[in-house]
């Protein structure tokens, strides 16, 4: 396994993350271990050496474990040809839409070839001696959320009627206060003095719910 890892950090940092160089030694070390002939008077490492470099480098020529067919890889070829064309001669990259009536494609064909030629990014930022990940990407605390949001909607059930509906007009809905006065029938002035008002009552709320 350490001769596993050895290989795998050989080429690490090309464009396939860790863990599926580690899956692709191991396969390699497994085939070293059921072909290896122990009357042949040779070391097993040396041996296995080869069969795992083998197997790295059939995952670099097929692409890793995602997979981008022939025509698409070819087509987002040509666009990054086109971009840096462009770039060159008039100092920016061309949009999806230009790229597209250049290369006789949809739009959307166009934003799935630029994807596929981008490197995917690993879920883990470092790993150790042995390969193992060491940092992972902190995931939010959803229960925490839930509650947030749940303590917001008590706040607002206990407004007056008037009173929701100016809040669901200016923040849920991204209404001015001159669109919302209209709709309410009162002035500007009085939507101003309003929400100030009943923006302090929900924090008083929401703080006593939560």
């Amino acid at each position: 396994m350490g001769l596993v890892h050895a290989l795998c950090k050989r080429f690490s940092g090309k464009g396939i993350e860790y863990d599926e160089l580690f899956s692709a030694g191991c396969l390699g070390l497994s085939k070293a271990i059921n072909r290896f002939d122990e009357s042949r008077d040779l070391q097993f490492s040396t041996y296995a050496f080869p069969v795992i470099m083998g197997e790295l480098k059939r995952l670099f020529r097929d692409g890793g474990t995602v997979k981008v067919s022939r025509s698409l890889r070819e087509l987002s070829l040509k666009a990054a040809r086109l971009n840096s064309e462009n770039l060159r001669e008039n100092g920016a990259e061309l949009s999806v839409s230009q790229l597209a009536q250049k290369l006789q494609v949809s739009a959307e064909k166009i934003v799935e070839a630029l994807g596929s030629a981008k490197t995917p990014l690993s879920l883990t930022t470092e790993y150790d001696e042995d390969g193992n990940p060491q940092l992972d990407i902190p995931s939010p605390d959803i229960q925490y959320e839930i509650t947030e949001r749940l303590s917001l909607e008590q706040a607002l059930n206990a407004l007056d009627e008037q009173d929701r509906r100016l809040i669901i007009l200016r923040y849920y809905k991204s209404k001015t206060q001159s669109e919302t006065a209209r709709l309410l029938g009162i002035s500007q002035v009085q939507v101003s003095r309003k929400e100030k008002k009943i923006l302090a009552q929900i924090r008083t709320l929401f703080q006593a719910a939560i």
